[in-house]
């Protein structure tokens, strides 16, 4: 497997789960193929095949409200019996399907079962059927549906796959292993059988075998990696010291191979480790494994969040030496020339970004935070403001265009309007450190209110890497409670959250630990734990 194709990794760790509300249809074949269907549907209500088309077309969308509707009323139409049955069929699997989606898995049996009814030979309806009622704890009906599978295909890996995870569930790890055997033995080119066996593994709280799945599915030269990689990122939040260690056995094994450092490497830098990080990137740039701008890029974020302001720089334009396409780069240049007090610098740098991608909100970011710098208040609220437009989700630019109206512009009214903005955010981090609605709340002067949020979310929400507690660290510093604070800082830094940044240079906006570092107690901490950052 070529390195380049795991560079999307870093959009993966990122990535939200698969979407299961309204989508949109942009592309205007699909739009007018739809138009085309409403009329049919007009011109006769009871038209299920049109109904289905139309159906079809949200749900390539991801837009299962209305896809569910015209399934819905398609299938008071579409008949049981006779040549159309397979009409019926198709429906009913695809309800089956948005029903599982949005969990809803009593309604999908329910529509599984009729399709079995009609075709009960048909290898995806068993598949289907088996797996939601696995999902629903049915485990003797979905056993016996596996081995359905089994006697229509002997080489289904599907079945064996199934069964295991039944086996498991009905604590029979021995029969579970041997299966999985099988199935391997059945495929064992095939990268899915591997992320399908890590997936029981994990069940059994096997995660040294799990992670090795994942890696050996990576290693199979499968066209489709990113289930794996997927995964394997997924499974370093939750079980990172397995996914570091599998990655380092494999590195042992294949020193030459750029692509597992690379994976080590980008893995670390997701959860904080970034000296880690950095000595895998130099170690592909240094053995000559693999020469990217990308890895140039990771290297200058990494010397920026420990500090190493010069260094970043050099590295970041090394980058950009290699292509001058990526406006995120311009953005990390940006951000490094302001920690450096080279505000001018870190303008020009934003600006340079916005003529390669207009909208991009990180530069966009950049560029108010560089006129901050700069005194051009007026200038950095505007930037600001655009950059919260272009991403209406983002509570970052609202809480940093506050800030400034309400510390450098003095325009209180207008601050207050934006952070009740972030504070009356829906999204899906509404209880995560990540929406900052602690520190709207704190900035509308509801400080019961924020401390009561950050306490649920220390009390509630997992922390692996100490990010959670930073986050906790600058709320509490920010509320003048510094007792409080540093006890979050020190949980932090246990966990070896290491943006070194972070802790002593962020000045821009209430996200710092601001005043706490006045305190000795504050140096003290960091000193304790300075070998996180390599210092």
């Amino acid at each position: 497997m070529k390195i380049r194709q795991i560079l999307t990794l870093a959009v993966l760790a990122g990535a939200g789960a698969l979407a299961s509300g309204q989508g949109s249809i942009t592309n205007p074949v699909t739009q007018a193929a739809v138009r085309a269907y409403t009329e049919e549907i007009r011109e006769n209500p009871q038209n299920y095949n049109a109904l289905l088309g139309r159906g079809n077309e949200y749900y390539q969308h991801d837009d299962y409200v209305r896809a569910l509707e015209d399934f819905t009323e398609a299938l008071k139409y579409a008949p049981a019996k006779g040549e159309d049955m397979g009409t019926r069929m198709q429906l009913l699997l695809l309800r089956a399907d948005i029903y599982n989606q949005t969990k809803r898995p009593e309604q999908a049996l329910a529509d599984l079962e009729e399709a079995y009814r009609l075709a009960p030979d048909s290898y995806a309806i068993i598949y289907q059927k088996a797996n939601t009622e696995f999902v629903l704890g049915k485990y003797a009906a979905a056993d016996a549906d596996y081995k359905r599978l089994r006697a229509l295909n002997p080489r289904s890996v599907e079945s064996l796959i199934g069964q295991a995870r039944v086996a498991v569930k009905q604590n029979n790890l021995g029969i579970a292993n041997e299966l999985l055997a099988q199935a391997v033995a059945l495929d064992p080119n095939n990268g899915d059988t591997f992320v399908r066996r890590a997936s029981v593994r994990k069940m059994m709280g096997d995660h040294n075998g799990a992670v090795d799945d994942l890696i050996l599915a990576i290693s199979t030269n499968d066209p489709r990696p990113n289930d794996a990689l997927q995964e394997l990122v997924e499974y370093g939040n939750t079980n990172y010291a397995a996914v570091i260690a599998g990655l380092t056995n494999t590195m042992q094994a294949a020193p030459t191979n750029a692509m597992f450092p690379y994976l080590r490497a980008m893995i670390a830098q997701s959860h904080y480790k970034y000296l880690a990080a950095l000595t895998d990137y130099k170690y592909i740039i240094d053995k000559g494994l693999y020469n990217y701008h990308g890895i140039y890029a990771s290297m200058a974020e990494c010397q920026y969040a420990l500090g190493l302001y010069d260094a970043a720089l050099e590295s970041i334009d090394t980058a950009l030496g290699m292509t001058r396409g990526q406006a995120g780069y311009f953005a990390v240049r940006s951000r490094i020339l302001l920690a450096l007090d080279r505000a001018e610098g870190a303008r020009t740098a934003a600006e340079a970004g916005l003529l390669v991608d207009s909208s991009n909100t990180a530069c966009l970011e950049a560029l108010g935070l560089a006129r901050v710098g700069l005194e051009d208040y007026s200038q950095a609220s505007a930037a600001l403001g655009e950059a919260s437009m272009n991403n209406s989700d983002e509570p970052l630019p609202l809480i940093l265009r506050a800030w400034v109206s309400e510390k450098y512009l003095k325009l209180d009214d207008a601050a207050r309007g934006m952070l009740q903005q972030v504070a009356d955010m829906d999204h899906f981090y509404l209880d995560d450190v990540r929406s900052l609605r602690g520190f709207a709340l704190l900035g509308l002067g509801e400080k019961e209110k924020a401390l009561a949020w950050i306490k649920n979310i220390l009390d509630t929400a997992e922390d692996p890497d100490g990010m959670v507690n930073y986050y906790a660290t600058c709320l509490y510093a920010q509320a003048g409670e510094p007792d409080e604070a540093l006890k979050c800082m020190e949980r932090s830094l246990e966990k070896g959250y290491a943006d070194y940044h972070n802790w002593m240079d962020a000045k821009y906006g209430p996200v710092n630990p601001g005043t706490l570092r006045d305190e000795l107690r504050f140096l003290n901490l960091l000193q304790r734990y300075d070998i996180i950052f390599g210092r």
